[in-house]
């Protein structure tokens, strides 16, 4: 096989389109069972008080944080066939999957057992990191040749969206119902998580593949360390800004996928309606995901953020209004949560894209192409995001009083509030905060337009390392 270089090109081809997205099935499974079931593999099956659960969950993403960013600048300086992005997501890929069985394996119990477990999910993030960052960086370089980056970066990120909504919606669906059909406790969770690996194997298998004929960049040199590769986010406002929402909104949403497996078997009354509830958040996804295309289109990038931000909160404060009827209806729960999954659809569609936009702006203004620097950061920063979630979950259940190794029937009121509250209000309250710092966020399309213009070569000059902005504008690359 050979390398594709980039070349001016209308738009992506639909298979490049699908083919990358299919990567979205490794991120989908990996970003959410673990959210969804760690926490109560934890306390429920190893007897782990809340908080410390919390914090063993909390700490092998947190070690991510730190190895995002070395995986980025690696695949930067990656020379192959392949080009310095795809290997990854086949090494990655496969040695994600094979560590995700092996963290739902349980061959110990008690304290042997939550060793066991934090071990593994370390060796899971190591090559998750792997995987993800190469493959986040992609989109910044596969559409570079496009006659509408801005607008193809928009398109790829709908499509990519759509497949995460159907990996979510799979692994996290069928993750519980396949846990509980298998028996449950230990056994069901080792079943339950050797069909999610399998998952995961074939979604990198399948973006290996459709990727095979996406344009790529040369191999580039980057930032040699995690201080000057932060200097180099500082530097790019945009980015900055958007990352700081980015991650305290996973924050958020990393509770709320915490409590569900907790709100479903207490509050709820119905360990089964899990699987209901994941349904529900991420069902309307495979929906709305193309409105939020045409919302984009009409409204912008930004705007449509909030747009999806608020209808979140919004979703979750009607859950919580719902659960304090006292018997909480489930099908006004699950109408709640429903709305949640729209916004959260948003929310990532608009994320996703804007991220590359913030990337082709660096390469424009600095003439270097770090699409790995950025894209460590960003994941890495998503990573403790969704991780700091189950950690506050579980703190929440610790202060409520939640014992650890008990029935649901037989926990206190004080923990079935902290349940109702962590899953509802909690989360809502974390994205809305995010928002304002999108406020000074300024990445427009005419104004990446204009930052290319101004950057771009003439008479076979190289490029600068510095644009000075021009009639007023502000530097895109000032201090967040």
């Amino acid at each position: 096989m050979t390398v594709t270089p980039v070349s001016a090109t209308p738009q992506l081809g639909r298979g490049i389109r699908v083919g990358y997205s299919a990567g979205s099935v490794v991120n989908g499974a990996f970003g959410t069972v673990p959210g969804l079931l760690l926490l109560p593999y934890l306390t429920d099956t190893f007897a782990v008080a809340a908080g410390l659960a919390g914090l063993l969950v909390l700490l092998p993403k947190a070690w991510d944080v730190l190895l995002n960013p070395v995986a980025g600048r690696i695949s930067d300086r990656t020379t192959s066939r392949w080009g310095p992005r795809r290997p990854y997501l086949l090494i990655g890929g496969l040695s994600t999957a094979v560590t995700f069985a092996a963290l739902f394996a349980g061959p110990f119990t008690g304290a042997a057992g939550a060793a066991y477990v934090t071990l593994a999910f370390l060796a899971t993030a190591t090559a998750f990191a792997f995987f993800q960052v190469p493959y986040v960086a992609m989109p910044a370089e596969i559409t570079a040749g496009t006659a509408d980056p801005y607008a193809e970066r928009t398109r790829l990120m709908t499509w990519r969206i759509a497949v995460l909504a159907l990996a979510i919606l799979a692994s996290g669906g069928a993750a519980p119902a396949i846990r509980d059909a298998a028996g449950g406790g230990l056994a069901g969770y080792r079943v339950a998580g050797l069909a999610v690996a399998v998952l995961i194997a074939a979604g990198a298998l399948a973006a290996f593949w459709g990727t095979r004929r996406a344009p790529v960049g040369p191999a580039h040199e980057s930032e040699p360390s995690l201080r000057k590769q932060l200097a180099v986010a500082r530097r790019n406002r945009p980015f900055a800004l958007l990352l700081g929402c980015f991650v305290v909104q996973a924050v958020g949403i990393g509770v709320m996928l915490a409590g569900t497996d907790y709100a479903a078997a207490g509050p709820l009354g119905d360990a089964g309606a899990t699987s209901l509830l994941f349904l529900c958040f991420v069902g309307p996804a495979l929906v709305v995901t193309p409105v939020w295309g045409k919302v984009g289109d009409r409204i912008g990038k930004r705007a449509g953020y909030v747009v999806g931000s608020v209808l979140f909160a919004v979703g979750a404060l009607l859950a919580g209004a719902a659960f304090a009827l006292g018997d909480a209806p489930l099908g006004a729960v699950l109408g709640a949560t429903a709305l949640v999954g729209c916004g959260y659809a948003g929310q990532q569609v608009f994320g996703l894209a804007m991220l590359p936009d913030t990337i082709a702006a660096d390469e424009a203004v600095t003439g270097r192409r770090q699409a790995g620097v950025f894209t460590g950061l960003w994941t890495g920063g998503e990573t403790l995001g969704l991780a700091l979630g189950p950690g506050l979950f579980g703190l929440v259940l610790q202060l409520g009083g939640y014992r650890s190794g008990v029935d649901a029937e037989a926990q206190p009121d004080s923990a079935r509030t902290a349940i109702v509250l962590g899953f509802t209000l909690l989360p809502a309250v974390i994205v809305l905060v995010a928002l304002p710092l999108l406020r000074r966020y300024d990445l427009t399309p005419a104004r990446l337009a204009a930052l290319t213009d101004r950057a771009a070569p003439t008479d076979n000059a190289a490029p600068t390392d510095k644009v000075a902005p021009t009639d007023g504008a502000t530097s895109t690359h000032g201090e967040a």
